[in-house]
């Protein structure tokens, strides 16, 4: 098949991935197309099999020759893929059994607010603070990144700031409106998360969006950054507040981690964990871990008591915290997931059944 004539079935691929309101397209030689929607994946079977020369078309027409290059060096790589109607992918090709694969992950146009995304509205309170760090944290696809992109397209509608993001690759667009928005690309505009974060430090940044912290020096600056009058939003890969803290600092060697405690029970403003399920009747809904910093939660991180965060988050609901569990054992409540749904989620089950019995 011609590569014009494959382009077009991928684009055909997506259009009935947006139309259903899925979330990924898989593209893998040797196998039929696949999508994902509520989080399940369902193979195109009226498809044709994909081939591994159109595969490699594909990459030839869809990289930049800076894209192919590391394609071949590293074996994958990361890119945007604008389609139609403001609608944004995030890629990633590989190699997988010496053949390509490509994932695309939607990016919807239009930023939604903190209720569109049946998120806590109280997540509002952290764009008004004048410096610190704020992490969103949670596994691959679960709406971290689009939550960031609630939290900053707030603060561009309603203050007077200079924002940068920093990502890899850039995924929702925003255009400057009482703000100054700046985004960064890794690799094309600048040689990594560290590099873009130290130069923020001469750019007369207000506000950075740190894509993800990867790596122990860009955790350090970004640190260095929320004491010295900035506002961080980043995200890492941990499953929860207590999990987060402790990568943190688990990060830097032995002989600086007192020092690192202290700096990040100093800098750190909040945390929120979230997991999105199944949604009875279709969709999925977000279940959300709320941390925010207060006196005792800054002592525990000082003291090395994290794993007493856990009591704070279940006797601090009147502060806006909530632990995952208990958003968990709401959202069984109000009937929007089920129970087994919920359970896959849980970071204690029987602290989730408790929670149920208790609330009947």
């Amino acid at each position: 098949m011609k590569e014009s004539q494959f382009l077009q079935k991928i684009n055909k691929y997506l259009s009935l991935l947006v139309s259903q309101d899925g979330s990924d397209l898989y593209l893998s030689a040797g196998n039929y197309p696949i999508i994902r929607i509520d989080n399940i994946l369902q193979p195109l079977m009226k498809e044709e099999v994909i081939d591994h020369s159109e595969m490699m078309n594909v990459a030839k027409t869809v990289l930049n020759s800076e894209q192919l290059k590391k394609l071949e060096k590293e074996k994958q790589v990361d890119f945007s893929w604008d389609f139609e109607n403001d609608v944004r992918f995030r890629a990633n090709m590989f190699f997988q059994k010496g053949s390509l694969s490509l994932v695309l992950r939607v990016i919807p146009g239009r930023i939604k607010t903190l209720k569109e995304l049946n998120l806590p509205e109280n997540l509002y309170e952290f764009t008004q603070k004048k410096q610190g760090l704020f992490l969103v944290v949670g596994p691959n696809g679960h709406g971290k990144s689009t939550t960031l992109a609630s939290l900053i397209d707030y603060i561009n509608k309603r203050e007077r700031k200079h924002i940068v993001t920093i990502e890899d690759p850039i995924e929702y667009i925003h255009k400057s409106n009482k703000s100054l928005v700046e985004q960064r690309e890794v690799y094309q505009d600048t040689a990594g998360f560290h590099e873009a974060l130290k130069a923020c430090f001469r750019e007369a940044v207000d506000i950075i969006l740190v894509g993800e912290m990867r790596d122990l020096e860009t955790i350090s600056t970004a640190i260095t950054a929320a004491e010295t009058g900035h506002l961080i939003f980043a995200t890492l890969h941990t499953n929860d507040a207590i999990q987060t803290v402790d990568r943190i600092i688990d990060i830097f060697p032995p002989y600086q981690q007192k020092q690192i405690r202290f700096q990040l029970a100093n800098v750190l403003v909040g945390v929120v964990s979230q997991r999105l399920l199944r949604r009875v009747g279709g969709g999925r809904i977000p279940a959300v871990e709320i941390l925010k910093k207060n006196t005792a939660v800054e002592n525990l991180i000082r003291q090395n008591q994290t794993h007493q965060i856990t009591t704070v988050l279940e006797t601090s609901l009147d502060e806006g915290m909530i632990s995952i569990d208990r958003s968990l054992a709401q959202l069984v409540q109000e009937g929007s997931v089920t129970l087994e749904e919920a359970k896959g989620y849980a970071s204690d089950t029987n602290s989730l059944n408790l929670m149920l019995k208790t609330n009947r």
